[in-house]
């Protein structure tokens, strides 16, 4: 089943050009007798080749709403489909599988490994998805080539700036050739400088057909997306077209 929408073709969508579908999303936590709700009915949809901002205040679900697209976290009701499938219907097994090899995460935190060269954290997606070692390499080089870090392939993550570890990130998120990238505050721990040129770089992977979701709380990072959904309490508050 996981396999309909392992097999598409990177940014494939379904039949209508969907890429995310959330219907009615409900996210219930629970701790003892206490419940929260941080969804409480999403409905959303996104199209392939979409660049998505979403805003919110602290609490206000965008979180929650970033972890069920990027299958890190499953829907207390409601309904999501990814490329068409049914995700509630995959088994944790898929959904690993979904996360690694069509989903491509980028963090406030950069989650790089300071032991490991630039090039050697750009090929983790690939080791956990078995890719034989050359072919790893090879397409880590690449993937960092395409961020601008061809020549910081040996560096380990503390020979580098904070925006250079961000675009090794954006590398690593890549080098699997997503269908998705979701990117959770990005530019949290970033300077001006280093925020624009990440920001750049997602402007360009726009302009090459990637779809992109981008969790923000900055309107100054939101209105480099072409459309800011704005979530406030567990619902979507406005769902607007940047005119930019």
């Amino acid at each position: 089943m996981a396999e309909l929408v392992l097999d598409r073709f990177p940014g494939e969508a379904d039949a209508d050009g969907t890429v995310i579908e959330l219907v009615g999303a409900r996210k219930t936590y629970r701790t003892g007798s206490i419940e929260f709700e941080a969804l409480r009915g999403v409905d959303l949809a996104i199209g392939a080749g979409e660049y998505v901002a979403i805003m919110g205040p602290s609490g206000s679900g965008k979180s929650t709403l970033m972890n069920i697209v990027g299958c890190l976290d499953v829907l207390t009701a409601g309904e999501y489909r990814l490329a068409g499938e049914d995700v509630g219907e995959l088994d944790e097994v898929e959904l690993a599988d979904v996360r690694n090899r069509r989903l491509g995460f980028v963090f406030q935190q950069f989650h790089l490994l300071p032991s490991l060269s630039a090039w050697r954290n750009v090929e983790l997606p690939l080791v956990y998805g078995r890719v034989p070692a050359a072919e790893r390499k090879e397409r880590a080089v690449a993937a960092l080539e395409r961020v601008g870090l061809g020549e910081k392939l040996d560096n380990r993550p503390g020979e580098l700036s904070g925006g250079q570890q961000q675009r090794v990130a954006v590398a690593r998120a890549l080098v699997g050739e997503p269908a998705l990238i979701l990117a959770d505050e990005p530019t949290g721990n970033l300077d001006s400088r280093s925020t624009e040129d990440v920001l750049a770089l997602f402007d360009e992977l726009h302009a090459q057909g990637r779809t992109i979701v981008l969790i923000t709380h900055e309107l100054e990072v939101a209105e480099h997306a072409r459309r800011i959904v704005f979530v406030r309490d567990g619902l979507i508050q406005s769902d607007e077209v940047n005119p930019r």
